[in-house]
């Protein structure tokens, strides 16, 4: 399996204009959860245009349908025509795992998200961040036994932030 890499996805995203938002592991551990993540979760803008953008990027990264006994994943027609048709991804990159997720649990995909995202600079690479609240929601939404574990840690983050919003 690649080494994760969530810098080079997300500079690559970012050189070819693909509008989306960080969620997940990576959204969470932005905010400072302590909680490990080896994967990239993302929910892009579902226009053709942007589309056409990701699948670009996606070619860049080499990307394959992630899935178990198949070493490497599998070959896609990886083109905007294809990814308007799914509504969540599992992908392995040369650069790691990244999954998309078109309306992730509890939200309704891009649009929702973007509104309270995060706008984030990192060595140059500008990129959304669902706000921690879209990110509990979505884990709470999901129920999956490894959302409850990271949950209790999100909630203490959002009330320490709200404890000094208030200071």
């Amino acid at each position: 399996m690649p080494e994760f890499d969530p810098e080079t996805v997300l500079a690559t995203f970012d050189r070819h204009a693909v509008r989306f938002v960080v969620i997940g592991g990576l959204a969470a551990s932005l905010y400072g959860s302590p909680h490990v993540t080896f994967d990239l979760d993302v929910t892009p803008d579902s226009s053709l245009d942007n589309l056409s953008r990701l699948a670009t990027a996606l070619r860049e990264l080499d990307a394959r349908i992630r899935t178990e006994g198949v070493e490497g994943g599998l070959p896609f027609a990886c083109s905007a025509e294809f990814l308007s048709r799914v509504t969540t991804l599992n992908l392995t990159t040369a650069a790691g795992n990244v999954d998309i997720a078109f309306a992730p649990s509890g939200t309704r995909g891009y649009h929702d998200l973007v509104v309270r995202a995060r706008t984030l600079d990192i060595r140059g690479t500008r990129f959304a961040v669902a706000a921690l609240e879209d990110v509990i929601r979505s884990k709470e939404a999901a129920d999956r036994p490894k959302d409850r574990v990271v949950l209790p840690a999100l909630r203490a983050l959002l009330e320490r932030r709200a404890e000094e919003d208030q200071s």
